[in-house]
C-alpha cells in the first residue's frame, strides 16, 4: 500500500520527505540525501513494465503500475508525487485499493512563482501561467520518447483542492509555512498521521523526533547540496548548475514578485487565498 507525499511542484515536497525520511528510516534521525531513496518518485520510468508513448496511456496506466510495483507484498510504501488527483481524460491517479493514505503540502502560491522562475528557468509571466493552467502538466522525456513519467498537474488551484477534499481515503493536510512557524507541532503531527493509518500504537521517539528537526532544517539540506551535490538539482541550459535549496522560508513575495503578477494572483486566486488563510494584501 502506498502512502503518498503529495504536492504541487516547489511547495516543500523534499524538505516533507528529508523529515519523513529521517524520522521512520534512520535508527536516531540523522538525516543524510541517501534516505531519500526510501521514498521514490511516481509516475516514473522506474514503476512500468512497458514503453509508454503517449500521455493518455500513461494515465491509463496509472492505477496498474501502482498495484504491480506497490501491492505486491505487505510493505508500507511512501512515494512522492506531483500529480493531481484529478482525472486525467477520464483515468484516475489513484484509489483506496492502492493508497492507504496521503500527506499532502501546500504554499502560498505566491512564493511558489518565484521559485518556479528558479528551478525552470521559467520568466514571471510563464510561472503565471503555468500555476493558473488547468492542463499542465510535467514530463521528462527518455531518449526513446518513453511517457512513463507524465505527471498531470492542472492548476494550482484545482490541485491542492483535489487532494484537500478527497474522501477516497485519509489525508493529512499540510501548510509549508507551518514548517517554519510551527515546525515541532507539524512534524508530530505527520508521525501521528503515518502511525494512525498505519495501525501502530508506537509512542512517538521525542529524542529522534528533535534529531530529525535539526538534521532536515533548511540550512543544513543546503550546506549539504553545496558539499556533496544533490541529484534532483537542475542544470540550466547554459549547463549552470541550480542550486535545489536556493532560498527557502527566505522566499518572500511581498519584496520579490513584481506588482502586475501580484495584483493578477491577488485578484484571480482571491477565494484560494482566503481559503488558506493566506493574506491577499498587495
Amino acid at each position: 500500500m502506498i502512502i503518498w507525499i503529495a504536492s504541487y511542484p516547489k511547495s516543500g515536497n523534499t524538505y516533507l520527505r528529508s523529515f519523513i525520511s529521517s524520522y521512520f528510516f534512520s535508527k536516531k534521525g540523522k538525516f543524510n540525501f541517501d534516505l531519500l531513496l526510501n521514498i521514490l518518485q511516481f509516475p516514473s520510468i522506474k514503476f512500468t513494465k512497458k514503453n509508454i508513448f503517449s500521455d493518455i496511456e500513461a494515465s491509463q496506466n496509472w492505477i496498474f503500475n501502482q498495484s504491480q510495483f506497490f501491492l505486491n507484498n505487505n510493505k508500507i510504501h511512501f512515494v512522492k508525487t506531483h500529480n493531481t488527483l484529478d482525472e486525467y481524460k477520464g483515468n484516475k491517479f489513484t484509489t483506496k485499493k492502492q493508497t492507504l493514505g496521503a500527506i499532502y503540502i501546500v504554499r502560498d502560491p505566491r512564493n511558489i512563482i518565484s521559485s518556479l522562475t528558479h528551478h525552470y528557468s521559467l520568466n514571471y509571466d510563464q510561472a503565471y501561467k503555468k500555476i493558473m493552467d488547468e492542463n499542465a502538466s510535467l514530463l521528462e522525456k527518455s531518449l526513446n520518447n518513453d511517457h512513463s513519467n507524465f505527471t498531470f498537474l492542472g492548476s494550482w488551484s484545482n490541485h491542492y483542492k483535489s487532494w484537500k477534499n478527497t474522501k477516497e481515503f485519509k489525508t493529512l493536510f499540510l501548510k509549508y509555512e507551518d514548517l517554519e512557524d510551527n515546525k515541532y507541532d507539524t512534524f508530530k503531527k505527520v508521525i501521528n498521521f503515518v502511525n494512525n493509518i498505519k495501525g501502530d500504537k508506537l509512542e512517538i521517539d521525542e529524542k529522534k523526533l528533535l534529531n530529525s528537526i535539526r538534521s532536515t532544517n533548511f540550512t543544513n539540506l543546503r550546506n549539504k547540496e553545496q558539499i556533496e551535490g544533490f541529484e534532483e538539482s537542475i542544470t540550466s541550459s547554459t549547463g549552470e548548475k541550480k542550486p535545489f535549496f536556493n532560498l527557502g522560508f527566505n522566499n518572500r513575495w511581498e519584496k520579490i514578485l513584481p506588482k502586475n503578477i501580484l495584483s493578477q494572483l491577488n485578484k484571480n486566486l482571491q477565494s484560494e487565498l482566503n481559503d488558506l488563510s493566506y493574506n491577499s494584501y498587495e
